[in-house]
């Protein structure tokens, strides 16, 4: 038995070595479902199975590379660069690059991100005349791209008489037109979206058995990570290639289910049994990760849920501390509470900010921790927030490197072909618009017919967009002569990018400028990394273009994030591990979200995200909640989620109170954690390091009853609570009637002047 195998426990090592037939390995949180999938593969390559024909499918490109480093460092790296292991979309790329003539597509087609995706229905959407109020690209792009990973072509889109009738009760009746052009214009440029490269990949092999077949005997086994993620299209592809040998190993947790927007369905790990009835069932059920109450914590709330493979998830590790309970008053104070635990477990624990994690139900949640944390001097990234691939000079560009390698590509040459600025405008693109959708051609094909027709587009502009033909023509002859850098530096050069940005000396334009060199440095080191996996031959712009379309936020590793505390949605956070863990915003109506309480399929999707949450936790969990939270400008009164509730109460602090929480006790009652509104001496990081400083905790709950009165009642001295600032004491009073003001002492905000007619505050009554 090879040294490896020693590493794992029984059941983990049953789970490699049975490589022969269908597989399921239901892996719990935590419970190494990495180390089983890296050490199958690298069983198989030592029982001389060729790298070649084995595929293993993962959701993040982080995930592919480590294990396929794992693996490296067992069987060899010469070995592991052989496998055909990438995410879903990056190996079904690779298909479609080897098989796209097949399609009408040419090897160099252009994969569209969101951004381009987009613009070319907006630009679709004003064609038709159609109210782009009614008819928001995001919207129709999502009933688009739920259509195409659920296998529904634009034409049979247009001819179900169902979708139809949904769209026209939503007063959406022309989506299938802007279905049917979006694949028209995408087909002309060359193009792929992310759903056409799974889309694409079923129609290739249902409309091409041979090419179907090929696949079929060249992977004698095939590996899907996160199985319970898969939507129909991806189910469909790994079903047709599993059909000759059948050796097919699924690794998932149902549990972890948390994708159904998106189009995953949980059915497909739920009836894999139906589908391989001969299959081996492998239940990875200890938590590697977490202390005994966090996986405790966690298996008391999952266990409400029906549809589930049932398994009991525990931990050998320390008992651990119990979930903690933070209650504020506004959503303004639940930032300063958080911020300041933050403070305390840096202090006390010496550890890490990048060991911290704040989640999040939605996006729109991040903005008051993010100013919490910044007025705390409390280092982080959002994960989410503008990607270094979306900024403007970034994508200006790389619109550049995708017009060269294809020049096909409509919505790349719209972005740059006046930039930098070559006096082409808005009128000259609708003329040459029209000329291209008239001819059905690419805008590249329409401007090389422009000296032989009647466009028009004046002279002028004609020798200009003949002379921007030209400078793209001179770097298309270079994709395949040069590597990928020296094209880029030649494109970021000639083009007068560079230039341009060099002639803006303010602070934001030298960013630009960085940004720029960054992205060139990162095509150096992008061909290093090929050359050092094995890589045979030149690395070309094609080969740096393809990753860098199918790179996600998570997958960047900046070295100036990583001792920064991780603000994300949970969503976001899935696969990821935290010592300690922040699960924010735990109402009613918010999380579990208000949309998914009417659904029992809905509400379970709810509670496993609630499950995942908690368990990327390895030392602490802490759940925050607001009584009250701002919608649309006005503060609304909130309910606890039912969520807190379900926790069995023996694993919570203070737990006796929790269900005066749900009878909405008085505050005092509830709000166990009083010490964190006294001072305390902390830690705070600047840019030169930890300095000793003396800092106020967040704003305090109400030492009392808090009374709405007139601006006119507040006198010197009184004690008053404002949402913001928490409590405080007035100590003067000036002005008169409407401009009456109060200096007024807060607990933790300092003194503040406020004008009462706005101030909203209340009266604290002992």
């Amino acid at each position: 038995m090879q040294d490896y195998l020693n590493e794992l426990s029984e059941v983990q090592r049953q789970a490699v070595t049975t490589t022969e037939g269908p597989s399921l390995v239901i892996a719990s949180a935590g419970s190494g479902k990495t180390r089983v999938l890296t050490f199958r593969i690298a069983h198989l390559l030592t029982q001389g199975v060729p790298p070649w024909s084995i595929l293993a499918l993962t959701f993040t490109n982080k995930a592919a590379k480590e294990m396929k480093e794992r693996i490296g460092r067992i069987v060899g790296e010469k070995e592991a660069s052989k496998l055909w292991m990438g995410t879903f979309h990056s190996i079904f790329a690779k298909i479609l690059r080897n098989e796209a003539e097949k399609l009408g597509f040419v090897k160099t087609f252009t994969i569209y991100d969101t951004t381009d995706s987009k613009n070319l229905i907006n630009q679709i959407i004003k064609e038709l005349k159609l109210d782009p109020q009614v008819y928001k690209a995001s919207e129709v792009l999502s009933r688009i791209s739920s259509a195409k990973n659920n296998l529904v072509t634009p034409q049979a889109y247009s001819s179900n008489s169902n979708i139809l009738a949904q769209d026209a009760k939503s007063r959406k009746s022309e989506i299938n037109k802007i279905y049917t052009l979006y694949a028209q214009r995408c087909y002309k440029a060359s193009a792929m979206d992310f759903d056409d490269l799974l889309l694409n990949v079923n129609i290739l092999f249902r409309d091409f058995p041979d090419v179907l077949e090929h696949y079929q005997r060249r992977f004698r086994y095939i590996l899907v990570d996160e199985y319970q993620d898969t939507n129909l299209s991806q189910y469909m592809i790994v079903k047709k290639l599993a059909t000759n040998h059948r050796n097919v190993c699924v690794v998932g947790d149902d549990a972890q289910s948390i994708y159904s927007f998106r189009g995953a369905k949980i059915e497909n790990i739920l009836n894999f049994r139906n589908d391989y009835q001969d299959y081996k069932l492998f239940k990875l059920e200890q938590n590697y990760r977490s202390t005994q109450t966090i996986v405790n914590a966690a298996n008391s709330v999952i266990e409400k849920n029906q549809k589930q493979i049932k398994k009991v998830a525990y931990s050998a590790n320390d008992v651990g501390e119990k979930v903690k309970l933070l209650q504020s008053y506004t959503d303004q104070e639940e930032g300063f509470l958080v911020a300041s635990e933050i403070i305390n477990i840096v202090q006390q624990n010496h550890c890490k900010y990048s060991d911290i994690a704040i989640l999040y139900r939605t996006n729109a949640q991040s903005r008051i921790f993010e100013e919490t944390l910044r007025k705390r001097n409390i280092p982080y990234k959002v994960y989410g927030s503008l990607s270094f691939y979306q900024r403007k000079e970034i994508k200006d560009l790389l619109a550049y490197f995708r017009l060269a390698v294809n020049p096909n590509d409509d919505e790349a040459l719209r972005r740059i072909v006046n930039y930098p600025a070559r006096g082409i405008g808005d009128t000259t693109m609708q003329h040459l618009t029209e000329l291209a959708n008239h001819n059905g051609i690419s805008l590249w094909n329409a401007i090389q017919k422009l000296p032989s027709v009647n466009s028009g587009i004046k002279g002028p502009t004609v020798k200009k967009l003949m002379d921007f033909a030209g400078l793209v023509g001179r770097y298309q002859a270079m994709i395949y002569s040069a590597d990928a850098y020296e094209t880029a530096y030649a494109i970021a050069n000639g083009s007068g990018i560079l230039n341009d940005l060099k002639l803006d000396k303010s602070p934001e334009g030298i960013s630009r400028l960085q940004n720029i060199e960054e992205l060139i440095n990162g095509i150096r080191e992008f061909i290093d990394s090929r050359k050092e996996e094995g890589e045979e031959g030149t690395v070309t712009l094609v080969d740096y273009l393809e990753n860098v379309a199918l790179l996600s936020d998570l997958d960047t590793d900046n070295p100036d994030d990583r001792d920064k505390v991780s603000v994300m949605t949970i969503h976001s956070s899935k696969g990821l591990e935290f010592d300690y863990v922040f699960l924010t915003g735990l109402e009613e109506n918010l999380f579990p979200s208000s949309i998914t309480t009417q659904s029992t399929d809905d509400l379970e999707e709810e509670r496993r995200l609630f499950y995942v949450a908690i368990t990327r936790a390895a030392k602490k969990v802490t759940i925050s909640y607001a009584q009250t939270r701002y919608k649309w400008g006005t503060p609304n009164n909130c309910t606890p989620s039912r969520f807190i509730n379900e926790i069995d109460q023996q694993y919570v602090e203070s737990s006796a109170d929790i269900s005066n929480v749900f009878r909405g006790t008085q505050t005092e009652k509830i709000n166990p954690f009083a010490r964190l509104n006294q001072p305390s001496k902390t830690n705070t990081f600047s840019s030169g390091g930890f300095q000793q400083k003396t800092t106020a905790a967040a704003p305090s709950t109400p030492k009392g009853n808090l009374k709405t009165v007139l601006p006119d009642a507040f006198k010197e001295g009184m004690n008053v609570y404002h949402e913001k600032f928490g409590q405080g004491r007035i100590l003067a009073i000036e002005g008169e009637g409407p401009n009456k003001k109060a200096t007024v002492s807060f607990d933790v905000a300092g003194q503040k002047n406020l004008l009462l007619k706005y101030a909203n505050l209340k009266l604290v009554e002992n």
